[in-house]
């Protein structure tokens, strides 16, 4: 039996002799596993940014927010109805273990001035609970003290977006800027975090303490009202295990009896961003298989083609056989041409995907990431599809009877 050594030797010259049929068959394969890189690396980036979102909005989350209110028929949306309070959010903290943080917000849009420079944006009056939530550190400056939210103090924490519009270059620390036209001291500047997926500018926020919306901004129609209260379970599982006591608790705040419905509402912000992951895993799943489609094209391009030179070279084939050469030897040769192909095309396809991942992440809004088992999974398959579809003309080579392959024509 030839030893793989030779055999791999003509398949290489075998390859080398038809150079443009060699680029055309491997062509499938080429274009196959470099949209496959790049579909994976697409859905991959699309994943990490949604988890880097996550990150920014905090882990293991419940939302509670007021309730519908109902006027002549027509029912509101959620938050209409002002039912809860800042100190729900301490009962819900001190009272159920498994609530690690509560944190209570008032939000409103409103108009910044300051000089001659104006700029609108999202008004959140909080607590200190808020920034270890969402693990939003300070760029400089302090966060509240307990005088601040005690006494209603007018300070202000601005984001990198509200500090450039309205300040430029100048050092916001300490200096007086208008909120509805109330002046505000800046007392600190957040980190800057950049934009979600969904475009929206999280650096575009100005917080303020909570009492000091309650009692001078935001005009609430009842001492200690908030619109919602963000929740930090001590682990994942707690966010579906504590909503039903987070539930009986506010029933009990709220004197509701039997027969009434809940005033509020309880989001699980962890169950909502594991059905986000899933769904972006699924289209990461979908977009891969679609591209691989065109992997199984290229498979059968190198089966015809494959065929076409079992045909052109069957007198070869009967000179080899009649010098002594095996079915096994006819076989193994067929087929490591067509795996060489099929390598030779996963490597420049593989090339390719990562020039178009690169591509991709530069010139569009999409983010790239590609991954070691990204590549090597469609390089994998290029070479199994290759030995797949080169077994049955590998087969039919194999079986030519050598008198009448040395008579073809």
């Amino acid at each position: 039996m030839i030893d793989i050594e030779t055999i791999s030797s003509i398949a290489f010259r075998a390859i080398r002799a038809n150079k443009m049929r060699s680029i055309l068959t491997s062509l499938g394969i080429i274009i196959g596993v470099a949209a496959v890189i790049v579909m994976l690396s697409i859905g991959n980036g699309a994943q990490i940014s949604l988890q880097n979102e996550m990150k920014t909005m905090g882990s293991n989350l419940i939302i509670v927010r007021s309730g519908v209110a109902t006027s002549s028929g027509a029912r509101g949306g959620h938050g209409s109805q002002p039912t809860m309070k800042a100190s729900d959010g301490e009962a819900i903290q001190e009272k159920i273990p498994a609530i690690k943080l509560a944190s209570p917000v008032l939000e409103e849009t409103a108009q910044l001035v300051y000089g001659n420079a104006n700029w609108s944006t999202g008004i959140t009056g909080t607590d200190n609970r808020q920034f270890q939530i969402k693990e939003w550190d300070l760029a400089y400056g302090r966060f509240f003290s307990e005088s601040d939210l005690k006494t209603a103090n007018k300070v202000a924490i601005l984001g990198q977006t509200v500090v450039k519009e309205l300040f430029g270059d100048v050092d916001p620390l300490g200096r007086v800027l208008r909120i509805k036209g109330i002046p505000f001291q800046v007392i600190g500047v957040l980190e800057g975090r950049g934009q979600t997926s969904f475009g929206m500018d999280q650096d575009d926020v100005v917080y303020i303490p909570i009492t000091t919306a309650q009692k001078k901004v935001m005009g609430i129609q009842f001492p200690d009202q908030v619109k919602f209260i963000t929740l930090q379970a001590v682990d994942a599982e707690s966010t579906y295990t504590s909503q039903e006591e987070i539930r009986e608790l506010l029933r009990q705040r709220h004197n509701l009896g039997a027969n009434k419905e809940d005033d509020f509402v309880i989001r699980n912000l962890t169950q909502m961003m594991e059905m986000m992951e899933n769904s972006t895993k699924i289209m990461t799943i979908l977009l891969g298989s679609i591209a691989s489609i065109s992997l199984l094209v290229g498979g059968i391009g190198i089966m015809n083609i494959m065929l076409v030179s079992v045909t052109e070279r069957t007198r070869e084939i009967g000179i080899r056989m009649a010098i002594g050469a095996k079915s096994w030897d006819i076989r193994w040769q067929f087929l490591m041409e067509a795996l060489v192909l099929s390598l030779i095309g996963g490597l420049v396809g593989v090339i390719l995907g990562l020039g178009g991942s690169l591509l991709v992440s530069v010139f569009t809004s999409l983010t790239a990431k590609v991954s070691l088992f990204y590549v090597l999974l469609p390089f994998s398959f290029a070479g199994m599809v290759g030995l797949f579809f080169g077994f049955y003309p590998a087969y039919k080579a194999s079986l030519l009877n050598p008198i009448n392959a040395l008579r073809y024509e």
